[in-house]
């Protein structure tokens, strides 16, 4: 499972424990929409350490405001107050071409609706954040089907979103995040399309690859991925955290 990770499992280890332990930080953030004469509050002066190689599960109602943390803690929404570092530096203050710089270089996403592009193989999906990273075409075509191989779909390179089902189109999603080696994968919603059997397994392949050092942060409302989930789990409501369990089983009521 995941040879190209496995392959380079020791530099991987060696790279994360020469960095600091605080992988992303959000200070009393908040965030507001306004809608004609209405103000929304999607989150609510929240705060939220995350360490590297973490397993967050944000969970909570729809509207709880967990999409919308997901968005600015991978930088592709910017919060009305507070601030967000990460590692060290400030980044709530860089300009749109430099966070596109950065989520490239340090963030994976898997969305619900797995955002393939539907006339591309499962291949040139997968190698497409490469394309902006600069990486020459072979090197791209090799990485991308390895990639492929250890999601278990090396049978499925040539094969189009149409060709795919529901459980390979995510498999493949998640393949296109881990191209380019991220510092952390954000998962919103990743089963929300899928059966239980295909989203279980998604869930597994998530903890395969947080097991491997790379820091999993996902969004859900489903009791089946939370319940009896040894791992971190953060509750929302009204965009304020009511619950942070950071060790032991976690039940969903």
């Amino acid at each position: 499972m995941l040879r190209y990770n496995l392959a380079c499992k020791c530099l991987i280890r060696s790279w994360f424990d020469n960095r600091c332990d605080m992988l992303l930080r959000l200070d009393h953030v908040s965030k507001l929409y306004t809608i004609g004469d209405t103000v929304i509050t999607a989150l609510d002066d929240l705060s939220i350490d995350v360490e590297e190689g973490e397993y967050i599960a944000v969970t909570g109602h729809s509207g709880s405001g967990k999409s919308t943390l997901l968005q600015i803690a991978s930088f592709l929404d910017t919060p009305t107050s507070g601030k967000i570092y990460l590692r060290d530096t400030k980044i709530d203050t860089f300009s749109e071409a430099d966070l596109a710089k950065l989520r490239n270089k340090e963030i994976g996403f898997v969305f619900q609706q797995f955002n393939l592009l539907g006339k591309t193989s499962a291949l040139e999906n997968v190698g497409l954040p490469l394309i902006y990273a600069n990486v020459s075409d072979g090197e791209r075509k090799q990485r991308a089907q390895v990639m492929l191989e250890d999601v278990g779909l090396g049978d499925r390179l040539t094969n189009t979103r149409a060709q795919l089902s529901g459980g390979q189109q995510q498999r493949v999603a998640i393949a296109r995040a881990m191209i380019h080696r991220p510092a952390v994968i954000v998962a919103d919603e990743p089963t929300g399309n899928l059966d239980p059997i295909n989203g279980a397994e998604i869930i597994k392949l998530l903890l395969k690859i947080n097991d491997l050092g790379t820091t999993v942060v996902l969004a859900t409302h489903s009791k089946e991925v939370v319940n009896n989930l040894e791992r971190r789990v953060i509750a929302l409501d009204n965009g304020r955290i009511i619950r942070d369990d950071k060790i032991g089983r976690y039940i969903l009521g």
